[in-house]
C-alpha cells in the first residue's frame, strides 16, 4: 500500500505539482477525518479527476463522504461515484 506522501511524489514524478498550502491541506483532511492513506488517495485522485486541478473544498467533501459511505474497496468507490454523478 502506497502512503499518502508516496502518491504526492507520484504525482510530482508525473509533472503534477501540488502547491506546500495543498499538501498541507490534504494532510489536515486525513486527520480531520481520520481516514487511511488508501481513502486520501482516492479522494485526490478523484478531486484531480473531476476537477483538472487540486480543489481543496472539493477534496475534503469527497473525503468526508467516503469515511461516512465506509468505502473499503475501489469497487465501493466507483459504485459511490457513479451513485452520485461524480464518475469522470
Amino acid at each position: 500500500m502506497k502512503t499518502v506522501g508516496d502518491y504526492i511524489s507520484f504525482l510530482e514524478e508525473k509533472g503534477f505539482k501540488l502547491g506546500e498550502d495543498a499538501i498541507s491541506f490534504i494532510f489536515f483532511g486525513k486527520q480531520f477525518t481520520k481516514a487511511s492513506d488508501q481513502l486520501v488517495i482516492w479522494a485526490i485522485e478523484w478531486t484531480l479527476k473531476i476537477k483538472q486541478n487540486f480543489d481543496g473544498s472539493f477534496y475534503l467533501l469527497l473525503l468526508e463522504r467516503i469515511v461516512e459511505e465506509n468505502i473499503q474497496t475501489k469497487r465501493e468507490l466507483l459504485s459511490f461515484l457513479d451513485r452520485t454523478g461524480l464518475s469522470a
